[in-house]
């Protein structure tokens, strides 16, 4: 009986492998069709995806020559603040320094063609009466 046990561990592990090397190269696929590098990141690839494919669209719909920053973060918080809750924080530009404290699970920090996006979330607790 131990025997079969193993051997179904063994598999499983093997299928797990294969399922993660397959979720890696669609997420690199990803980076590459977006032009995104991630520089830094705690956050589900779900929720990364939303910020590459929502920062990407709001760079294409500018003038090369005219990236509005603070219209991408703007739209960045909005966006996260409606989908996923408050307390979401952005930072756009081409270059800054920063260090900041975040919630588990929602950090991420990318770069997409020249442009540098620090996305956070923070914790909200009501006021104490």
């Amino acid at each position: 009986m131990a025997g079969v046990e193993e051997e179904l561990e063994r598999r499983s592990k093997f299928l797990s492998s294969l399922i993660q090397k397959k979720k890696a190269t669609e997420q690199q696929n990803v980076h590459q069709e977006l032009n995104v590098k991630v520089r830094a990141s705690d956050m589900s690839t779900e929720l990364q995806n939303a910020a590459f494919k929502c920062a990407r669209d709001l760079l294409d719909s500018m003038p090369i020559k005219k990236i509005d920053t603070k219209k991408i973060a703007t739209a960045l918080k909005k966006e996260f603040d409606s989908a996923y809750g408050p307390a979401w924080h952005c930072i756009v530009g081409t270059s800054f320094g920063s260090y900041v404290t975040h919630s588990l699970g929602g950090f991420l920090y990318f770069s997409i063609d020249k442009v540098y996006i620090l996305l956070f979330r923070t914790v909200v607790e009501p006021l104490k009466q």
